[in-house]
């Protein structure tokens, strides 16, 4: 079952509920190397199962100081492919080594 780190809205009990099905048991990790900003969101669906219409957004920058907190979540692969659908196309999934070594999924900034 793979990994997927979270440091925005997946780890919101609504967006996790509307998205999955059910609410992510998950654990703190952080995601070294990547810096944070926000992104201007435009999809209703989205927006309505967020309750916010500017999300975070991560771009990797390769500097050990820069670290992103958030939660690491084992999930399903059709859960995989359901966070997929949630994303807007500003964001691309990629894999990563998190801090404490686990390999997880991520999305990233698309252009960056």
């Amino acid at each position: 079952m793979p990994f997927l780190f979270s440091y925005g809205t997946l780890r919101y009990p609504q967006v996790q509920r509307a998205t999955f099905g059910r609410e992510l048991e998950g654990r703190p990790d952080a995601l070294p190397g990547f810096a944070r900003t926000m992104v201007a969101i435009t999809d209703p669906e989205v927006i309505a199962k967020s309750g916010e219409a500017s999300h975070p957004i991560v771009r990797h920058t390769g500097r050990p100081a820069d670290e992103i907190d958030g939660v690491v979540f084992e999930i399903t692969d059709d859960e995989l492919a359901a966070a997929d659908r949630y994303e807007v196309a500003d964001y691309k999934r990629v894999a990563v080594r998190l801090r404490s070594g686990v390999e997880a999924f991520v999305y990233v900034d698309a252009a960056g």
